[in-house]
């Protein structure tokens, strides 16, 4: 009898543990789990940085949001709408996937805007309203505002007129053919395996590539991965633009350096097929083409690091066909190309 309730013990002292592990593991894997959220929430705590961004709004939705917002100011009407406001509502409701996008539901938005209510108001009891408005903003905060660009007055002459809408351009200048498809992602094996982290705008060798947004040239020059390739920082500091694979020999408009004060819609450099190579100046990718990517930053210790922020940019090179730059040769000699239409934004001039 003794041996017998010995045993019973044994047997319910292991239980009694595997029951503590089991409940210590789950404890574990919950706050793990929460702090490895993709959907992080910002704090007072100076690390707690955003960490992964998602962003697949598709063209029409952007396009849709951006007219709201420039209309409501070219009309000067009572309420301002902000197309990034907007976008971060429908995707807390929508939980971040615009499959589930329905029309009425940005209309009914903006019809409680209207009527007086705030987004404030409307957003109260959104949990992650904040994290995609500050994410979008760091997309979306350099692509609408105010901005002067040259137009031909009725003497054909070229006068500055002050505008507010779209003033980022397609990376591709104007009538220039390019093609690209949805490869945000996809494998590639040269050096190591890894996803490709950008958008593939097949065109010709020479085509003249735009800077989409005004910024700083932070890199310039040989990546064995992008060949020739230029980096620009917005003003902000949040977005990180990287057009890659220019031109051998004369991969960038003259002149251009590390540095450089570079205007949206400005000449930056020419299509080309450089890369895959520790030599410089040498064309191993198959086909001519921009890889064009955006790289988000919330945290300078997301620069060149694993913990870099791309995003997938088909859907923004779709939404910005709609804004190019048009150009012409400016120099003779080197062939180099410049805008054919000047432009400026207030900071700019400060």
């Amino acid at each position: 009898m003794i041996i017998k309730h010995i045993k019973i013990n044994h047997l319910l002292l292991i239980s009694i543990l595997t029951l503590i592990v089991f409940i210590s593991s789950s404890i574990i894997f919950f706050y793990s789990h929460k702090n490895n959220s993709t959907i992080p929430v910002n704090s007072d705590n100076e690390n707690d940085y955003i960490k992964w961004v998602d962003f697949t709004v598709p063209c029409n939705v952007l396009k849709l949001t951006a007219d709201l917002d420039i209309n409501s100011h070219n009309n000067n009407e009572e309420v301002k709408l902000n197309w990034i406001e907007l976008l971060a509502y429908l995707a807390c409701i929508y939980g971040g996937n615009f499959k589930s996008f329905n029309s009425n539901d940005l209309d009914k938005l903006v019809e409680n805007l209207k009527s007086g209510k705030t987004m404030e108001d409307l957003t109260s009891t959104l949990t992650f309203y904040d994290y995609y408005l500050e994410s979008y903003s760091a997309i979306l905060s350099g692509f609408i505002g105010d901005y002067s660009i040259e137009v031909l007055d009725s003497n054909n002459n070229k006068v500055f007129e002050n505008k507010y809408g779209l003033k980022a351009f397609l990376p591709i200048a104007k009538n220039y053919y390019f093609t690209h498809y949805k490869d945000f992602g996809n494998s590639r094996s040269y050096g190591f395996k890894r996803t490709h982290l950008g958008n593939d705008l097949m065109g010709s060798i020479g085509t003249p590539i735009i800077a989409v947004e005004s910024g700083i040239v932070e890199q310039l020059g040989w990546n064995q991965y992008g060949g020739w390739r230029v980096g620009i920082r917005s003003f902000d500091g949040k977005r990180y633009y990287y057009y890659a694979h220019l031109r051998k020999d004369h991969p960038y408009v003259e002149s251009l350096e590390k540095g450089d004060t570079i205007k949206a819609g400005d000449v930056i450099g020419y299509l080309g097929m450089t890369g895959y190579s520790v030599k410089e100046n040498v064309n191993n990718i198959n086909v001519s083409h921009l890889h064009f990517g955006m790289q988000l930053i919330f945290d300078e210790s997301q620069v060149d690091s694993p913990n870099e922020i791309w995003i997938d940019v088909y859907e923004i090179i779709e939404f910005l066909k709609s804004n190019s730059s048009e150009v012409y040769i400016s120099n003779e000699e080197t062939k180099d190309y410049s805008r054919k239409y000047d432009f400026m934004e207030n900071f700019l001039t400060e």
